[in-house]
Order: C-alpha cells, then sequence, then structure tokens
C-alpha cells in the first residue's frame, strides 16, 4: 500500500506534519487553563509542571465577570448572522454566475468576488476608515454635501453591528460562491434540458433542480460554520473597529477577549481557560448539529 500510494503519501506529509505540529501537540497544553501558570526561567516545560494547581477557578473567574455574557451574546449572534448571510448570498451569487453565458465574464466576477478573501484585516481596516473617517471619510462627505450632519462612526455603536456584518459577509462571500458555484457547474445538464422540454421556465429549474442538488453542500458547510460558532475572526473584530473603546459593547468577542486580557493582565491560565471553553462548546455544537442532520438527512450528514 506504501510503495502504490507513496505519491499521494508525499503530497499529504506537509499538511499532516502541519497538523501535528499546530494543532494536535498544542491540545496538551490546555492543562494550563486548570494551573495558576507561572513562567520559569527553565522554560515552558517546567513553567506547566511547577505551576500550581487550581482547577476550575480560571472558568470561575471568567464567568463570574461582567463581560462573559455581553461576549458569549456578541460571538453567537455575530456568527448566527455571518452563517445565515453567507448561505443565503453565496448560494444566489453561484446560481447566478452559473447562468452567464460569457466565461471570460464569469471568471472576471469570481476575481472581483475573490479578491477581498486575500486582503488582510489591517489592509480592510483602513478601507474602511476611508469610508468612515469623521474628517474626510467618503461617506461623511456624502451626507454633508447633500445637507447633513457628519457622523462620528467610532463613538457609535448602533451602526457597528451592520457594518461588521456586511464587512465580514463582504470578504467570504466570493470564497463561498465559488464552492457553490463548482456544485451547480457540476449537476448534469440533461437535467436541466428536460426541464426545459417540459416547459420549466428558469425559476422553476433552480427550485427543483439547483437548489435540491445544493442542499448537501448547503448542509454541510452549515455544520461546519455551527460549530465555529463561539468562534470569531479576531482581526474583523479588532482591526476594523480601530479598536475603539466606545463600541466596546458591540465588538467585543471571545477572541478579542481573550487577548486583550492576555495582553492587559498576562493571565494565561485565565486566557487559556475561555479558548477551552470555546473550542469544547464549539465541538459539543458540531456533534449535536450533525446528530441531528444525519437523523433527518443521513447523507448529508458530516459522518
Amino acid at each position: 500500500m506504501l510503495r502504490n500510494n507513496g505519491t499521494f503519501i508525499l503530497f499529504c506529509l506537509p499538511g499532516a506534519l502541519w497538523m501535528i505540529f499546530f494543532f494536535y501537540i498544542p491540545v496538551f497544553a490546555n492543562v494550563v487553563a486548570f494551573k495558576e501558570f507561572h513562567f520559569s526561567p527553565n522554560g515552558f516545560i517546567d513553567s506547566l509542571i511547577t505551576s500550581p494547581w487550581v482547577g476550575w477557578k480560571n472558568f470561575e473567574f471568567l464567568f463570574k465577570s461582567n463581560d462573559a455574557w455581553l461576549i458569549t451574546r456578541n460571538t453567537v449572534l455575530y456568527n448566527v448572522g455571518f452563517i445565515t448571510l453567507n448561505l443565503i448570498i453565496s448560494v444566489f451569487f453561484a446560481i447566478v454566475m452559473s447562468m452567464l453565458r460569457n466565461g471570460r465574464l464569469t471568471k472576471l466576477y469570481q476575481t472581483w468576488m475573490l479578491l477581498p478573501y486575500f486582503l488582510s484585516w489591517v489592509i480592510i481596516s483602513y478601507f474602511v476608515y476611508a469610508f468612515l473617517s469623521p474628517d474626510k471619510g467618503l461617506i461623511n462627505s456624502m451626507i454633508v454635501a447633500t445637507g447633513g450632519k457628519r457622523i462620528n462612526w467610532y463613538i457609535e455603536p448602533m451602526y457597528w453591528p451592520y457594518i461588521l456584518l456586511f464587512i465580514g459577509t463582504w470578504k467570504g462571500i466570493g470564497y463561498n460562491s465559488i464552492l457553490y458555484f463548482a456544485t451547480v457547474m457540476g449537476i448534469d445538464p440533461t437535467y436541466f434540458e428536460a426541464a426545459e422540454v417540459d416547459g420549466a421556465n428558469k425559476w422553476q429549474q433552480i427550485k427543483h433542480i439547483t437548489l435540491p442538488s445544493l442542499i448537501p453542500l448547503m448542509t454541510l458547510m452549515t455544520i461546519l460554520a455551527v460549530g465555529r460558532i463561539f468562534s470569531a475572526d479576531f482581526g474583523l473584530f479588532y482591526n476594523v473597529p480601530m479598536q475603539s473603546g466606545s463600541l466596546y459593547n458591540v465588538t467585543q468577542v471571545f477572541d478579542t477577549y481573550v487577548f486583550k486580557g492576555l495582553k492587559a493582565t498576562g493571565d494565561l491560565g485565565m486566557s487559556s481557560a475561555a479558548s477551552l471553553f470555546q473550542s469544547t462548546v464549539g465541538f459539543v455544537v458540531l456533534m449535536v448539529s450533525n446528530a441531528v442532520v444525519r437523523h433527518i438527512d443521513p447523507e448529508s450528514a458530516l459522518f
């Protein structure tokens, strides 16, 4: 077996090593969440061994804090919004692109939509600032030109849930739509030809052929997204609002909370507890959602 599949194993080796070193080995460091971690001059392993065991105290500190409900609410609600918007808009664009007859135009649209996916959040944050700058921002200039009053966007929390949802969806929509587009293009064209012979219009073809063919992928992508419902995109929530303290209540999520807590207090135990809770709940939600899907439609389940 090794001799016959040596080439394929060689191709998989870099990815396997990456998973081992950056995912599986660090799992053992989760014990930090149950210790009052102190750095030792003899290195991390010695610090791990000599730090006193405190059990669940790091978790108690996390959930007794005033921010526990805030970061949980923000993380879950934003992710629900992203899951819903990404699913609907990605499928919509995939279907629209599949109907374009001009191949070059389709590739051009795909490139434009995919470009934001490869931009870093630091770059995007300055793009956003160019639009929302209180003094010279494009949106404020348009408001003033029409007789309105400037808005200081970076101290007005009420706008930011919509801004963050829009930007997060805009950045990822190209990647997600291409996945659905590939599935649409893989549908047997004879189905559409038969539907046309039977007198089905475009909407009826989408409703009875395209969407049912996309359901397994839509279910799979949703299950994976639900598994990350307690994780947030750190770059989006940290860089785009320019770390404005006035927006704390609408931009603070688990990932930014862990980072800021570690940066401010250096309490590695508490930060590790928050991250471990985040991962554990995500795993449980993933398993539950997959079990529900497997009960309804076993072919659409993840495993």
